[in-house]
């Protein structure tokens, strides 16, 4: 028998107006002659994009065949989304532009891929390509120009084609204009039956604009939504994993990851539980030789939180007790040898490791405090009292050397970590009585703690992500 006519086009072949000819696998028989890559990311429209086959043909050539890495304006070919400014997704037209999109990929690209590796070039370059035809390609680069606009500190240039009325928005105004979009577009898929791995980049973006607006209650519910969606899509399961096609694999395997970071770090600043564990193998520097110093650096935040297990968070959240001294400085050792001395990777990524490091160990210390394990006579120095005024040591001396944007680039996130560090130390310089304040009491060299408190209360309220709370409360 001859070759079956699918029910579903695949995207390329939707968008040419061609029959689909394949079992519904990749690739078809039009796409392999093409020379396209074959994919059926796209939610099937009733009417599809005007224009003549072979202009739409060249369209998916041209913007297939650019490399995942390419120079600064190539995320968004600017002719070919002006033709689409009819496609009933866009909902509100001049929200999005090609200057706009191009700028926040790039953006993204620069500042923050490294330690939110959500989605690549190649990614991002096919998202844009569904924009007329995927409500779900829509939500992601909406969600992720929101996500952007929202970074503290961000300066939108000029000519970005905006309507008129947007001429003059600031950042923030903006940022929560495409966020009140992306959230609006993303509840016209919520078929919970057919998830595609979009849906969860998606709901990863929103939950990030939300952690941005320090609206922590929101954020949680979309974090949990992506967790949710990659349980469901069977992303902590190495069965689910295409054995035949690595590439898309390792972009799996890193989403998982990222959600397995993020889960414990909010989870631990807010006191709620996870639902993904180390189930898989953790990504490779081999998966993309061009992403060696990125990938490095993000394998090494794996690892840092790789420890923290349900048995840790049952503990933190009080919902079971047994936590025993050595296990305590079991977990403490792991983070002290979790980085290398020398980090081989980005600046930015060197910011977050370190910090990320030593709010763990502070956590940890916190877990300790409230078993009550530490004292002045521990013979284990991270169940002492002066244990917190080491950590600030260790923190004022690798923050002097990082550069003010690579500490910015983080914001909110940073922000909290970089408090709660410094609350600890308060905590416990107001613990030493004040006729002993001007030396030592309990072990405690107050002197040099007070010195790390006041840079710390320097560097954290000069942030543009901090808040007037961090400050009073400080």
């Amino acid at each position: 028998s001859g070759p079956s006519v699918v029910k579903r086009a695949c995207d390329s072949c939707h968008r040419r107006k061609v029959k689909c000819i394949g079992e519904g696998t990749n690739p078809c028989k039009n796409c392999v002659s093409a020379g396209l890559a074959c994919t059926y990311n796209a939610i099937p429209q009733k009417k599809g994009p005007k224009g003549s086959r072979s202009k739409v043909l060249s369209e998916l050539r041209e913007t297939q065949k650019q490399s995942p890495y390419a120079p600064s304006g190539s995320v968004y070919d600017q002719s070919s989304i002006r033709s689409r400014s009819h496609s009933p997704h866009l909902g509100r037209s001049g929200l999005l532009t090609p200057e706009l999109v191009n700028f926040c990929a790039e953006y993204f690209f620069a500042n923050l891929y490294s330690t939110h590796p959500v989605l690549d070039r190649q990614q991002l370059q096919e998202v844009v390509l569904l924009l007329d035809t995927s409500v779900e390609a829509y939500s992601t680069v909406t969600a992720l120009c929101a996500y952007m606009a929202l970074q503290p500190g961000i300066a939108l240039p000029p000519g970005l084609g905006l309507r008129p009325d947007l001429a003059l928005v600031t950042p923030f105004q903006l940022g929560n204009l495409l966020l009140e979009e992306a959230v609006r577009a993303n509840k016209l898929h919520e078929d919970m039956e057919n998830v595609a791995i979009q849906r969860i980049v998606v709901a990863y973006l929103i939950f990030g604009c939300y952690h941005c607006l320090d609206r922590q209650n929101t954020a949680w519910v979309y974090l949990r939504l992506a967790t949710t969606l990659a349980y469901i899509m069977g992303l902590h399961s190495g069965e689910t994993y295409n054995v035949n096609n690595p590439g898309e694999s390792a972009k799996r395997r890193k989403l998982f990851w990222l959600l397995f970071v993020t889960e414990r770090a909010f989870a631990l600043k807010h006191h709620r539980p996870i639902t993904l564990h180390a189930t898989i193998p953790v990504p490779s520097v081999n998966d993309d030789p061009s992403e060696l110093h990125d990938m490095a650096g993000f394998i090494h935040l794996i690892n840092l939180f790789k420890p923290f297990n349900e048995t840790f968070f049952g503990l933190w959240n009080r919902t079971q007790t047994g936590a025993v001294p050595a296990w305590l400085h079991q977990l403490q050792l792991q983070l002290s040898e979790a980085l290398p001395s020398y980090l081989d990777t980005t600046e930015i990524q060197a910011v977050d490791l370190r910090v990320s490091q030593l709010w763990l160990r502070t956590m940890v210390w916190q877990l300790a405090v409230s078993h009550g394990f530490v004292s002045s006579v521990a013979s284990d120095s991270t169940l002492q009292f002066r244990y917190p005024i080491e950590i600030s040591r260790e923190l004022t001396e690798a923050t002097t050397e990082f550069s003010r944007h690579a500490i910015e680039t983080h914001g909110i996130g940073l922000v909290e970590k970089l408090f709660d560090i410094a609350c600890t130390l308060t905590d416990i310089l107001a613990f030493a009585s004040p006729a002993q304040q001007q030396s030592t009491a309990y072990g405690l060299d107050t002197n040099s703690g007070r010195t790390y408190l006041s840079y710390m209360v320097s560097l954290i309220t000069s942030l543009r992500a901090a808040q007037p709370r961090h400050h009073s409360l400080l």
